[in-house]
């Protein structure tokens, strides 16, 4: 999660317990860094593990809001993003 010049990474540590560490990377550039088939942006603030997504709700105006595993928050998903996670 992005804020401003700041990037909220969040994982799963040693033991699968979940860690998280404010970096002082923008979003933007830290994208950049990671693998395009693992890792995508799905909002203007947010990218995600592929891997980590446990469930994809649908929302009102072409949004949606991601659920992942071992995580409590729900994540948005912007309409530029939502192709991704279009119904086949």
């Amino acid at each position: 999660k992005s804020d401003e010049k700041y990037t909220l990474v969040a994982w799963r540590g040693d033991g699968g317990k979940p860690a998280e560490a404010l970096i002082r990377t923008p979003l933007k550039e830290l994208l950049a860094q990671l693998d395009p088939q693992q890792f995508q942006q799905v909002h203007r603030a947010v990218v995600v593990n592929l891997h980590a997504i446990r469930d994809v709700t649908r929302g009102l105006n072409e949004t949606a809001e991601i659920q992942l595993k071992q995580r409590s928050e729900r994540l948005p998903v912007s309409r530029t993003f939502l192709h991704l996670f279009k119904a086949e």
